[in-house]
């Protein structure tokens, strides 16, 4: 369960991602995830807040992107479906916008652990708690849909983590200025492995395309061993890269030397 703090530009807002307890359970019948599998909103003097949008498991590191100044996550997904689902994703985030948690991935795909929400096409509002003269308890209902697909997928369990825009006049190439990094944390619950690396995505003019590629790698043996594990990625001041990794405990640093 994650927690990821961003300031919005003008500082008047401050945005915390907040990861889901559970790999299925609503808001509206578990208090405990209440608030979770969102992004929250709160002013200066925490006086207030509101979720932003309902995003999926575990959402980390809003970054917001350098060109359409819209905010964007890294997220990992549900467990517990299999090798090959849920994939986890990247994406941009639309205020007030539903990603599917928990009804649904990948836009409208249903997790079958779960009914639909109602058969009239409404969910239950979180919080609600109202009850019948019988004692019964019932639940208000609101409208529910399904989920906007991400931008960018990448393969199941993966865990997505950290993510970041590089800065135009960075010291790598200018074909890398306006992309996307993120780590990829790697499976655990997985038969063939996957992740254990940090990708890179190529933006144009701010906006994905759906493709993403390797761009740190080397942390798994030729025999499957494990031996780093990605979570963080940040740029600094010259344009390098720097990698924390919670598997050799270290921080690695990745600068451009040229061709």
């Amino acid at each position: 369960m994650t927690r990821d703090v961003v300031f919005t530009k003008d500082g008047q807002h401050m945005l915390v991602s907040v990861g889901s307890g559970s790999n299925a359970d609503d808001p509206d019948t578990h208090p405990k995830e209440f608030h979770r599998a969102d992004v929250l909103e709160y002013t200066p003097k925490a006086s207030s807040s509101r979720s932003t949008p309902t995003a999926s498991a575990t959402a980390s590191a809003k970054p917001f992107n350098p060109i359409t100044g819209q905010l964007w996550c890294s997220t990992n997904e549900r467990d517990d479906l299999g090798n090959h689902l849920v994939p986890d994703y990247v994406t941009s985030i639309k205020e007030g916008g539903f990603y599917g948690w928990p009804w649904y991935y990948m836009g409208g795909h249903q997790d079958p652990r779960l009914p639909r929400p109602c058969a009239n096409g409404t969910g239950p509002t979180p919080g609600s708690r109202a009850h019948s003269g019988s004692g019964q308890g019932l639940q208000a209902c609101r409208p529910c849909r399904q989920g906007y697909h991400p931008d960018v997928l990448v393969q199941p369990h993966m865990a997505s983590l950290e993510m970041t825009f590089y800065p135009h006049a960075g010291e790598f190439p200018t074909q890398y200025d306006g992309d996307a990094f993120a780590a990829e944390h790697g499976s655990w619950n997985r038969a063939n492995r996957a992740g254990y690396e940090v990708i890179r995505i190529p933006m144009h003019d701010g906006h994905a395309d759906g493709s993403y590629e390797d761009f740190l790698t080397g942390f798994v043996t030729k025999d499957g061993q494990v031996w780093g594990r990605p979570v963080g990625v940040a740029i600094a001041k010259d344009g390098s890269i720097f990698v924390t990794d919670d598997g050799s405990r270290s921080v690695w640093h990745v600068s451009y030397i040229g061709k």
